[in-house]
């Protein structure tokens, strides 16, 4: 069971989980900042209020803060649209340029020998 583990943590799928993990929260925590200090502060100048947290409504005794909501569905769409164009459309890209390529492959050296030799004797 150990060398099982070891051979998992040498092949690093554990670093590259824990780069992916970190990149994440890191670019997680620059989309909060542009959408808190950017993106509603623009939409504050706009609407007149700079933050959406403020936002409320009473029902019975309770207030319901729909404002934090609305500010965390701004950083959602913001955070998967990011994603979308920075990984996703480069990704797909490449697939299809990688696609086209595997139908045209540069033929082998032995290849070319042989479609040689088939033109010499057709001659």
């Amino acid at each position: 069971m150990l060398a099982g583990f070891k051979k998992f943590i040498i092949q690093g799928n554990v670093v590259d989980l824990a780069v992916g993990i970190i990149i994440g929260v890191a670019f997680g925590a620059v989309i909060k900042s542009f959408t808190d200090d950017v993106l509603m502060a623009l939409i504050g100048a706009i609407v007149g209020k700079p933050s959406f947290d403020q936002l409320t409504f009473a029902v019975g005794d309770g207030i319901v803060f729909y404002g934090k909501f609305l500010t965390n569905l701004v950083a959602f769409v913001i955070t998967a649209g990011a994603v979308y164009f920075a990984v996703v459309v480069p990704l797909n890209m490449m697939k299809e340029r990688r696609a086209k390529g595997e139908g045209a492959a540069e033929p082998t050296s032995e290849e070319q020998m042989i479609a040689l030799l088939e033109q010499i004797a057709n001659k």
